[in-house]
């Protein structure tokens, strides 16, 4: 079959807390230079993901955190959106299974298979905590895997072997929320009945074969994809629940009988989020949604975690196939996982590289932490990243290679042919182990570049993205070799003409390096396309447009085009800056391990500079007004007169103080704090509250003698 387009998804991030290097391994890198790769051959692609803002972990971080939900995944989603963006990961759209789309699709969803009969609707014994007074949804129960002994795996699912659970497979269940023993109590949800689709699924898994048609090819999948798969399906597939007794999360259609309380299990809820997103994407475009999710000819990828594998292989399959109106994925490139400095990435022990610290303290080195990562992804197996290990293939690759020999080249040229293309005479012979004409060697030398990249190319295609980048660095490798061949600054002194087709074969390279980098180092990628003096890559066709060239022996960069100054693209990495990643990470775990064993007090934050204390411009200041903000139990509009002028400042402080009590207080506001809108408010400032052992806030004393607006510091 002839695809016309393609739909790639990207596993949407659960918003309740950063993400780190793992996330990015795990589904969002790979997914990236896919999609880029393709829109630079000129596919018709989309790219979507959004966060996942639904389900019990969510108003678990809220509890934690003294948030509500929304105010949880606002923060998260937010959060998301910068790192993503930071990164380069290019996105289509990047949505949330908040919005009321989302929520409108997913019940429609719901309604269409409840309508259709697929569900079995079930009464069945739940763990219920006695204490909290409520039904427990799978994430508030941990206990011990019975696969694997893990002692803290969820009710869902254990994190430490990937196996799927549900709560009664626990052993030592407790309740998450008091820490008690939850008991089993008599509840009913609507059930999707995987054993009922098991003959169709294990076909379409082995085979790729659905109703007669090839709906993707097996031996294309990764073989860890297939083998969980048929591990799972041949252990025998149950009924699953499709609801939940939450109050946090996508309603059941109220018109359905039983719906009150009930909402979509998040396995229901959030591959759903993948349609919403697109139809907010067609909205926003101009485009038919149902082009990419039920068309024939559309190719449906989803780029995820190997713990996500059973949920889009067959849970979501089978959702879709129930439906009845939607394509089913053509491949699921599932990556393993990564470590981090010989330790699995740990969250709860803060042992983890944080994407939005790393693009906070390193803005202007984000290739090189993409480089790192996609030459370690694992892609088929576990994998690592190091700090030394980073250090090492930016200096040693990024550097000495890729970056060396760009900067010779554009060097030279400048040099010996004032940054202008040189236009060769093809009578001179190129030296090197087997001279030839010039004329012959700069034809056999483009049609080896041309292979090379159409060799990239196929590993990209193949999803196989560590050796797409291999052959890149050996392109650049290369095109050093020819330099190194020729030595080009010997031959000047004795003939500049024959200096001529080597450097223009060069610059060819440096053009060609140009897109092909694209994929893989986006930023890096646009710097020397500025350089080269061409055109922004707007992803439109360009890959294709210079194969073609290449194939017809065509240059791409033509004689007589003026190339920019040079810049170096990469610099090196010193040691002091790896130490001092190393002791960030040691020290934040050991914060992490006294925070579990000393609560106490709080451990101290990291050390600032007197530079950094001396940007904040603190003010005493008194409270004259105060009202609750509506719809929100933890904020208070606070009017606050700083003596030159008064202030609008919105505090979280509703829970500790009536509003009534507080005028007449006097505070210290950081004054120079950038304004936020919060609930509609735009607060200016923030009144400094000291946060006591026993969760109180009080505010922190300013001397009756001090006039408002004073600074302090």
């Amino acid at each position: 079959m002839e695809y016309n387009r393609i739909t790639v998804t990207s596993a949407l991030p659960y918003a309740n807390g950063p993400l780190h290097i793992g996330h990015l391994a795990g589904a969002y890198l790979s997914a990236d230079i896919y999609v880029r790769f393709q829109r630079m051959m000129g596919k018709d692609i989309v790219f979507i993901c959004g966060s996942d803002e639904h389900g019990a972990a969510i108003t678990l971080r809220a509890a934690k955190e003294n948030l509500s939900p929304q105010e949880i995944i606002d923060k998260y989603h937010d959060l998301f959106k910068i790192a993503f963006d930071k990164m380069g990961v290019s996105f289509d759209i990047y949505h949330r299974t908040s919005s009321e789309l989302h929520h409108e699709t997913a019940q429609e969803f719901f309604k269409n298979l409840y309508d259709n009969g697929e569900f079995v609707e079930h009464e069945s014994d739940q763990y219920y905590d006695v204490e909290a007074h409520q039904f427990l949804a799978d994430r508030f129960i941990v206990g011990t895997c019975p696969k694997c002994g893990n002692t803290e795996a969820y009710g869902d699912q254990c994190e430490k072997c990937g196996s799927t659970l549900n709560p009664t497979d626990l052993i030592n269940p407790k309740s998450v929320l008091s820490g008690s023993t939850p008991e089993l109590r008599k509840t009913s949800h609507w059930y999707l009945p995987l054993d009922k689709y098991s003959e169709w699924l294990e076909t379409w898994i082995s085979s790729g074969e659905l109703d007669g048609q090839v709906q993707h090819y097996p031996e294309e999948w990764k073989s860890h994809v297939i083998g969980q798969c048929k591990s799972w399906i041949e252990g025998g597939l149950q009924p699953r629940s499709m609801t939940r007794d939450l109050d946090w999360g996508v309603d059941v259609p109220k018109s359905i009988p039983g719906s009150d309380g009930k909402k979509l299990y998040v396995w229901m809820d959030a591959p759903i989020g993948y349609i919403s997103a697109t139809k907010q994407w067609a909205i926003d475009n101009g485009k038919d949604w149902k082009d990419y999710w039920q068309k024939e000819d559309t190719k449906l990828i989803h780029f995820i975690g190997k713990d996500n594998i059973v949920f889009h292989c067959i849970i979501f399959p089978a959702i879709l196939k129930a439906h009845g109106e939607y394509i089913l994925p053509y491949n699921v490139p599932a990556n393993q996982f990564m470590n981090l400095e010989g330790r699995k990435i740990s969250t709860s022990k803060n042992w983890a590289v944080w994407v939005n610290e790393y693009v906070e303290q390193f803005p202007e080195k984000i290739d090189e932490l993409r480089y790192s990562m996609i030459k370690n992804m694992p892609e088929l197996k576990d994998s690592e990243f190091t700090w030394k290990g980073y250090q090492e293939a930016v200096n040693n690759e990024l550097v000495n290679n890729l970056s060396n020999f760009i900067n010779r080249v554009l060097v030279l040229n400048k040099k010996y042919f004032d940054g202008i293309v040189p236009e060769f005479d093809d009578s001179y012979d190129i030296h090197g182990p087997e001279p030839e004409d010039a004329y012959s060697y700069f034809e056999n030398e483009l049609m080896r570049l041309h292979d090379g990249l159409q060799e990239l190319a196929e590993f990209i295609r193949q999803f196989d993205f560590r050796s797409a980048l291999r052959v890149l660095m050996e392109l650049s490798t290369a095109g050093n070799q020819i330099l190194q061949n020729n030595a080009p600054w010997k031959m000047y002194k004795e003939d500049e003409e024959a200096v001529k087709p080597v450097i223009n074969l060069c610059l060819q390279y440096v053009a060609a390096l140009s897109l092909a980098m694209r994929p893989f180092l986006p930023f890096s990628s646009d710097k020397l396309q500025s350089i080269l003096n061409l055109e922004p890559i707007s992803e439109n066709g360009e890959w294709d447009d210079m194969m073609y060239k290449l194939c017809e022996n065509e240059v791409l960069l033509s004689p007589g085009h003026e190339i920019g100054e040079s810049l170096h693209l990469f610099t090196r990495i010193d040691d002091e800056v790896i130490e001092n990643q190393i002791s960030q990470l040691e020290q934040s775990q050991k914060e992490s391990e006294n925070n579990t064993t000393n609560t106490s007090h709080k451990p101290l934050k990291n050390e600032i500079t007197f530079d950094d204390f001396a940007k904040l411009d603190l003010r005493t200041g008194t409270i004259i007004e105060a009202e609750k903000v509506p719809k929100a139990d933890k904020l208070l509009k606070l009017t606050v007169d700083l003596g030159f002028e008064k202030r609008t400042v919105v505090s979280g402080i509703a829970e500790h103080y009536d509003p009534e009590n507080i005028i007449g207080n006097r505070v210290t506001l950081l004054a120079n704090l950038a304004p936020r809108k919060l609930r509609g408010i735009e607060s200016q400032g923030m009144i400094l509250m000291a946060d006591r052992a026993d969760g109180k806030l009080a505010f922190l004393g300013v001397d009756t003698e001090w006039p408002d607006g004073e600074t302090i510091g």
